[in-house]
């Protein structure tokens, strides 16, 4: 069905990763929504500098999955977790963990492009300033750095005083991913980050994404099975809050262990 996997590649055991090389380790994770469970004792070990997808029908859970990975669902009052979710052996969801640093290292971007009414410029040091940095050559060192990250300072160096709003949509999410990695996180989540995209811009950004793992862990939350065969190194498949399947992306597509999952891929149901 898909013909983006190199079968010679070895597989990964996630089960048998080093701790030096998991970002994040989720243990017995259920979520609720007042009494609705929405999911229900995930367990995953997420590969450092690696691309993981989570794919899985509409309202399986995919976003809120990675909502906890930045603790964003505190931001909804009828949210309740049980569980841990554990970065560098801390668990974030400890009473005393700051969570604002926490976001500083855990970038997230959306799926429709959302720059703020400013200046390109102002975008892209807009949380450095919020955490103070005043010095100008960070500020312009730091933003040069991040639009050349996601191969847009070409396109824009001219153009850094000009409203963010009149960049092309491409060009904006573009600009939402150098505004996360400008704060030099360890963690990107990037939900549906091409759903709202033209298919130009959409394989722009699937090539910045496989770039990116040079440098992060990355987090994808894709409805495109294809974008998770092209993009990720492993992929998580879920079903009514349920993790399903999570393993080597190759696997997974061409030989998933789970009768659900295979009526997944190969578009029996969802």
């Amino acid at each position: 069905m898909f013909e983006y996997f190199d079968l010679s590649k070895p597989e990964v055991d996630l089960d048998n990763l080093s701790a030096d090389d998991v970002a994040i380790e989720v243990d017995n994770l259920t979520l609720y929504f007042d009494q609705k469970r929405a999911l229900h004792d995930i367990k995953m070990r997420i590969p450092r500098r690696q691309i993981t997808s989570v794919i899985g029908p509409s309202g399986c859970g995919k976003s809120t999955l990675l909502g906890c990975f930045n603790r964003l669902n505190d931001l909804i009052p009828s949210c309740r977790i049980e569980g841990q979710v554990l970065m560098n052996g801390r668990n974030i969801y400890h009473r005393k963990e700051d969570v604002a640093a926490l976001r500083s290292k855990v970038g997230m971007v959306f799926q429709k492009p959302n720059p703020f009414p400013m200046s390109v410029y102002d975008n892209l040091v807009y949380g450095l300033r919020v955490q103070g940095v005043k010095d100008r050559r960070t500020l312009d060192n730091a933003a040069e750095q991040a639009l050349r990250d996601v191969a847009l300072w070409r396109e824009v160096k001219d153009r850094l005083f000009d409203s963010a709003l009149t960049l092309s949509s491409g060009q904006q999410q573009r600009l939402v991913i150098a505004r996360a990695i400008a704060l030099q996180p360890e963690i990107l989540l990037l939900d549906e980050p091409t759903s709202a995209l033209d298919p130009i811009s959409t394989l722009t950004i699937e090539e910045l994404i496989t770039q990116l793992k040079q440098k992060y862990t990355v987090l994808v939350v894709t409805h495109n099975m294809q974008q998770a065969a092209r993009v990720s190194d492993f992929t998580a498949f879920l079903h009514n809050g349920h993790l399903i399947e999570y393993s080597d992306t190759n696997r997974l597509f061409t030989r998933p262990k789970e009768q659900q999952t295979e009526e997944y891929i190969t578009g029996r149901f969802g």
